[in-house]
């Protein structure tokens, strides 16, 4: 059914694109030219690692970051009561609004990158692992305390592995929202990556390169959403 939909919407797509000039609606098969140049000439993988290092970089950042606070959060009321008002307030401004300040402290190059997509992914991983720790039934911690269980115990054999499918929730949707990240960034400041190449298409009136880019951006965020979620299922299996 999946591919029945994909060959679905490019027969649309080419169907439509008839109607129109290449630099407003190119066909599939003139994306697919591009997409061949830009693989034979070495710049598509240039660009996708550049992005893809800084998406999966500011999904490790943030996911260990969000890891600790959410467990702190979890635990401990009045950290919850301390960081909440701060972390809410953080969502609530445009992260394409932040980006400029990011590169004005921290320069042009991959760090200001992976600390804009680090703070993207944040947010909804902070509240699934706050939820996941707080949803483990009081029972098992009183079980625990019985048979003398460490802090450490505690959290490795009880906490975590009962968080980890509300953990997984969160980690798929941050690795897409990493991409957003990446190419957010790249669009602000940037001489490679995806977010480059689509910029660089956009000016040069090269629609089809757009579509190169999106589509590759679209790519990487489903492999990503979909490798977390088999990692997810395997550890869970254990």
């Amino acid at each position: 059914m999946p591919l029945l939909s994909f060959v679905a919407i490019f027969a649309l797509w080419h169907w439509v694109s008839l109607s129109y000039p290449p630099f407003i609606l190119p066909s599939p098969v003139l994306v697919v030219e591009r997409f061949v140049d830009r693989l034979q000439d070495g710049t598509w993988f240039y660009h996708t690692t550049a992005t893809l290092t800084e998406a999966v970089a500011g999904l490790v950042c943030g996911s260990l970051l969000a890891l600790v606070l959410g467990y702190a959060t979890a635990k401990s009321e009045w950290v919850d009561r301390l960081l909440s008002p701060i972390v809410v307030a953080s969502q609530g401004i445009p992260f394409i609004a932040v980006a400029p300040l990011i590169f004005i402290w921290f320069g042009n190059g991959i760090e200001a990158k992976v600390l804009l997509c680090t703070l993207v992914v944040f947010f909804p991983i902070l509240i699934n692992v706050a939820v996941g720790i707080r949803n483990v039934p009081p029972a098992l911690h009183d079980l625990f305390r019985v048979y003398r269980a460490s802090r450490w115990q505690m959290l490795t054999k009880l906490e975590l592995p009962a968080a980890l499918p509300t953990l997984i929730g969160g980690l798929r949707v941050g690795g897409t929202l990493s991409m957003i990240g990446a190419i957010a960034a790249e669009f602000t400041s940037a001489s490679r990556g995806l977010g480059f190449m689509i910029q660089q298409g956009n000016n040069l009136y090269d629609t089809a390169l757009v579509f190169v880019g999106v589509l590759t951006v679209i790519g990487l965020a489903l492999a990503l959403y979909t490798l977390i979620g088999w990692l997810g299922h395997k550890l869970i299996k254990i």
